[in-house]
C-alpha cells in the first residue's frame, strides 16, 4: 500500500473553522473584496449559507457593512485584502468607529515567514508585519495573529469587545498562511461555550431617586438624547419616561428619531443647524438630562455659552455606558456608568412611585406645537415653490409625503445631512443612518446597500448630493448584481455645496468646490451612469416630475437612481460653528447661496 497523507479528523483549517464559526454565530453576510490573502476564507464560503457582498471598492464595503451593522443590531463582517485593501476601507472603518457602530474587520496580510523580506503590498515602510497598526487610531482594538492556535480565541474577543460597552469596530490582521494552516478543531468548538451577549450595568434606585427627583423640581428640565440611545435600543424606554415627566426633548444629529418628530415634547436638533428656539430651549434649562451624547461641536455650537448649552449655570446630569464620555466637553453634577436602556427602565419605575399621576406641562405642549407650526410655515413657499433646479425644501417635502413611516433613510454630507436634521421628520427609532462624528461624504450610498441587504422588507433611500454619490458609484455594480432595491436620491447641486457656500460667503470665491469649467457643467449625467450599470436611471427635468418619479421608483422595488437638479441654498442656522470666527473674526457671516 502505498504511502498516503492521512487526514487528522480532529484538524482543520483555519479558513474552513472561521466559516463555521461566523455560521455559528449567526452571521449571514460579509462585506468585502478579494485579494491574494484571503482567497482561502472566500474559497472556504462558497458552499456556506453566508452571503459574500461582493463590492468593487473597499470604502463601499467599509459602508455598507456599516449601515447593516445599525439596522441588524448586530456586529457586521468586513473581509480585506492587505496593503491598499486594508487602506481603501479605513475610511469607512473610521466612520463606524465615531458613530460607535460595531464592525469585525478582518484583514489578509503578508506570510509570516516572510516578515522583512518587504513581499508584494506590504506596508512595512518603518516596520515589518505592521500594518495592522495602521487601524490602531480608531479601532477598539488591532489584533494580529501570529499563530494558528489563537486564532479562534482571539476571533471570539474581537467579536465580543466590538459588541460590548460602546460599541465599534475591532480588527483581526491574518498572514495570509495562518488561513491555510491546520488547527485543532476543539479550539474552536470551545469557543461556543463562551456568552455571545454580555449583561450590561444598570442604575440603583437611590440614583435613580435623586435624578427623578431633580427633574421634577426644575424650572425648565431637557432631556438631550444622543445615538447612544438608538444604539442601547433604548427609543421606547425614552418615550415612556417623556409620556410620564412630559419633559421636552432636544437631541444631537445622530439622536435623530429617539423621540418621534410628531412627538408633542420633540424639540428638535440643537447646535449650528439648530433652530434658535431648540438652541435657547436647551440655554435656558436649569436641568438638562444627557443621555449617550458626547456633545459634539456642531451639536454645541463649538461649545459657545452664548448658544446653545450654558454649562455649568445649567446642571448637567449625564447618563453614558463609557465612562470616557461623561464630562469630556461639559463638568456634570451627577454622571452614571449605565446602559442606557436599563437605565430609563429604572428611571421610570421610579418616576411613576414618585409621581403617580405624571407630570403636565400643558404650556409648554402648546409653546412647542406653536413653534414648530411657525418653522414649517417659514419654508412652505420654498416646499411648494415650481422653481427648477428644484429647492431642496420641497425635494425633502415630498420625500416625507412618499415615502412609508418606517422606510429607512441613509444621509451623506451637506444638505442631505444637516437639512434633513432640521427639517425632515423621522418617525421611526433607528430609520435613519447618519455619517455623524467622521461626516464622510460617500457614506450613505453603500449604507443603503447594507440597511437593505439586513431588512429587505422596507423601502430604504439614500439622499445623498452629487459630490458624495460621485465618491463611489461603483456601488452601483453591487446592488445590480445582488437586485438591492436601494433608490439613490441625487440631490444635484453640481458642486460640494455647502463648501461652496461657506467659501462663498467668507472668501468670495467658489474656487475647487463647483463642478463646472468656463460656464459650462463637468458633472456627468448620473442617470446615464446608472444605466450604464444596468440599473434604472431617471433624470428630473421639472419640479412637477419628482414626485411621480420617486413613487414610480418605489414601485419598481429594484435599484433606481434619481439625478434631481437642485438649487445651492444653504441650509437656515440658528446656532455657531468656530470655523465663521476662524475665516471672518468680529463678523456676522455664516454662509450664502452659491447661485
Amino acid at each position: 500500500m502505498p504511502n498516503a497523507v492521512m487526514e487528522d479528523p480532529m484538524k482543520d483549517l483555519v479558513s474552513h473553522q472561521l466559516i463555521k464559526y461566523l455560521e455559528n454565530r449567526g452571521v449571514r453576510h460579509v462585506f468585502g473584496l478579494c485579494g491574494h490573502t484571503n482567497i482561502a476564507v472566500l474559497s472556504a464560503m462558497e458552499n456556506s449559507p453566508i452571503e459574500f457582498v461582493n463590492v468593487r471598492h473597499e470604502q463601499i464595503a467599509a459602508h455598507a457593512a456599516d449601515g447593516y451593522a445599525r439596522v441588524s443590531g448586530k456586529a457586521a463582517v468586513l473581509l480585506t485584502h492587505l496593503g491598499p485593501g486594508l487602506t481603501n476601507a479605513s475610511t469607512g472603518v473610521a466612520n463606524a468607529a465615531l458613530d460607535s457602530i460595531p464592525l469585525v474587520v478582518i484583514a489578509g496580510d503578508v506570510p509570516s515567514h516572510y516578515y522583512g523580506k518587504h513581499p508584494h503590498q506590504e506596508v512595512n515602510l518603518h516596520a515589518d508585519g505592521a500594518q495592522y497598526e495602521i487601524y490602531r487610531p480608531f479601532v477598539k482594538r488591532a489584533w494580529r495573529v501570529d499563530r494558528p492556535e489563537l486564532f479562534p480565541e482571539i476571533i471570539e474577543k474581537a467579536f465580543q469587545l466590538a459588541e460590548s460597552g460602546q460599541p465599534g469596530p475591532v480588527l483581526v490582521d491574518v498572514p495570509m498562511d495562518i488561513f491555510s494552516r491546520q488547527v485543532d478543531v476543539a479550539l474552536f468548538e470551545r469557543q461556543q461555550h463562551n456568552a455571545k451577549v454580555l449583561r450590561k450595568p444598570s442604575m440603583d434606585e437611590a440614583t435613580a431617586e435623586e435624578i427623578v427627583n431633580r427633574l421634577v423640581a426644575a424650572r425648565n428640565p431637557v432631556i438631550y438624547a444622543g445615538g447612544g440611545v438608538l444604539l442601547a435600543d433604548a427609543a421606547g424606554e425614552l418615550r415612556k419616561l417623556v409620556d410620564n415627566l412630559s419633559l421636552p426633548v432636544a437631541h444631537s444629529l445622530m439622536g435623530k428619531g429617539a423621540l418621534p418628530d410628531d412627538h408633542p415634547f420633540i424639540l428638535g436638533m440643537t447646535g449650528f443647524w439648530g433652530t434658535h428656539y431648540i438652541n435657547d430651549s436647551c440655554r435656558n434649562a436649569d436641568v438638562i438630562l444627557a443621555l449617550g451624547t458626547r456633545f459634539k461641536e456642531a451639536d454645541s455650537s463649538s461649545w459657545y455659552p452664548e448658544y446653545t448649552f450654558d454649562i455649568p449655570k445649567t446642571k448637567l446630569i449625564q447618563i453614558d455606558i463609557e465612562p470616557s464620555e461623561i464630562g469630556r466637553n461639559y463638568p456634570v453634577d451627577i454622571g452614571v456608568v449605565a446602559d442606557l436602556k436599563q437605565a430609563l427602565d429604572v428611571l421610570l419605575r421610579v418616576a411613576r412611585s414618585i409621581v403617580p399621576k405624571g407630570v403636565q406641562r400643558d404650556a409648554l405642549r402648546n409653546e412647542i406645537a406653536e413653534n414648530q407650526k411657525a418653522f414649517k410655515q417659514s419654508n412652505t413657499e420654498m416646499e411648494q415653490s415650481d422653481a427648477f433646479p428644484m429647492m431642496p425644501e420641497r425635494i425633502l417635502a415630498e420625500v416625507r409625503e412618499v415615502l412609508p413611516r418606517d422606510a429607512i433613510i441613509t444621509t451623506d454630507v451637506g444638505w442631505n445631512k444637516n437639512g434633513v436634521g432640521q427639517q425632515f421628520p423621522v418617525y421611526e427609532p433607528g430609520s435613519i443612518l447618519i455619517p455623524g462624528g467622521y461626516a464622510t461624504m460617500g457614506f450613505g450610498g453603500p449604507a443603503a446597500i447594507g440597511a437593505k441587504i439586513a431588512r429587505p422588507d422596507k423601502v430604504v433611500i439614500a439622499l445623498i448630493g452629487d459630490g458624495g454619490f460621485g465618491q463611489n458609484p461603483a456601488q452601483l455594480a453591487t446592488a445590480r448584481h445582488g437586485n438591492i432595491a436601494v433608490i439613490w436620491l441625487i440631490m444635484n447641486n453640481n458642486a460640494f455645496g455647502t463648501i461652496a457656500g461657506l467659501e462663498k460667503a467668507h472668501f468670495n470665491t467658489t474656487y475647487g468646490t463647483v463642478f463646472e469649467k468656463n460656464g459650462q457643467s463637468t458633472s456627468p449625467d448620473y442617470a446615464a451612469v446608472a444605466r450604464a450599470y444596468g440599473v434604472e436611471g431617471i433624470r428630473i427635468n421639472a419640479a412637477s416630475e419628482f414626485k411621480p418619479a420617486l413613487i414610480e421608483a418605489i414601485a419598481m422595488d429594484k435599484p433606481v437612481v434619481l439625478d434631481v437638479p437642485m438649487i445651492n441654498n444653504p441650509v437656515p442656522t440658528g446656532g455657531h460653528w468656530n470655523i465663521l470666527d476662524i475665516y471672518s473674526p468680529g463678523k456676522e457671516i455664516s454662509h450664502v447661496s452659491t447661485d
